[in-house]
C-alpha cells in the first residue's frame, strides 16, 4: 500500500511540474504529452515491479513458513545423511577407440549415505592420479575439478550399483600401466558444507 502511494504520488508531482511547465511557458507542443506518456509509462512499469516484488515476498514467506514447521532430523543436512565417499573397483584405463593405447582413465564415485546407499549428492569433486613410488615432486601426475553441474551429467546406474562415471584424458607421460597407480578424490557436500576424502589403488589389467 505504502509503495503505491509512493508512485501515485511521484507522477501527480511529475505532472503538476510538467503542467506548470506548460503554464508558463505556453507550450502546447507535443513535447509536453510526450513527457506525460514517459511518465505514466514508467509509472507503470514501476508499478509492475512493486507487483512483482509483492509476490516474491509472499512466496518466500510460504516457504519459510514451511521450513519452519519441518521437524528437526529432515531439515538442512539431514534430508540426506552422506557418510563417505567410495571409488569403484572398477576404476582404471581403457582403450576407448581399439587402438592399443590406453587413452581414457575412468574413475567410479559413488557417495554413500548412512545406510549404506549410494546417493546422488550434490557437490564437487576434485580428483588426482599418484604415483607413490615417484619422488614427492614427481609423484603427482595429474589433476582434475568436476563442477556440479557437469558432476550431476555423469550419474550412471547399473543394475548392481549406482555412482557418479568420470572420464578423464590419460595424462601426458602416463604410458607404463604395468604399476600400481593409486587416484584419490576430494568431494565437497554442497548442502552439508562437510568434505569427504577417499583414495582407491588401480591395479594393473
Amino acid at each position: 500500500m505504502m509503495s503505491s502511494l509512493i508512485l501515485h504520488s511521484a507522477l501527480c508531482i511529475s505532472i503538476l511540474f510538467v503542467a506548470g511547465c506548460q503554464k508558463e511557458t505556453g507550450d502546447t507542443g507535443s513535447a509536453v504529452e510526450l513527457k506525460l506518456e514517459e511518465l505514466t509509462r514508467q509509472n507503470e512499469q514501476l508499478a509492475e515491479q512493486v507487483g512483482q516484488s509483492r509476490t516474491e515476498n509472499k512466496e518466500l514467506k510460504e516457504q519459510l513458513h514451511v521450513l519452519s514447521g519441518l521437524p528437526e532430523d529432515v531439515r538442512g543436512e539431514n534430508l540426506y545423511s552422506l557418510e563417505r565417499m567410495k571409488i569403484g573397483r572398477l576404476s582404471g584405463f581403457f582403450d576407448k577407440d581399439k587402438d592399443g593405447k590406453r587413452e581414457k582413465m575412468i574413475v567410479y564415485v559413488t557417495p554413500v549415505d548412512k545406510q549404506g546407499d549410494g546417493i546422488k549428492a550434490t557437490g564437487a569433486v576434485n580428483v588426482q592420479l599418484w604415483d607413490l613410488n615417484k619422488a614427492d615432486g614427481e609423484a603427482l601426475l595429474g589433476e582434475w575439478d568436476v563442477e556440479p553441474d557437469e558432476l550431476k551429467k555423469s550419474w550412471f546406474k547399473t543394475l548392481v550399483a549406482v555412482n557418479y562415471r568420470l572420464v578423464f584424458d590419460v595424462p601426458e607421460g602416463v604410458e607404463n600401466f604395468d604399476e600400481q597407480l593409486t587416484a584419490r578424490i576430494t568431494f565437497t557436500d554442497y548442502l552439508s558444507g562437510k568434505v569427504f576424502k577417499a583414495q582407491r589403488v588401480i591395479k594393473p589389467r
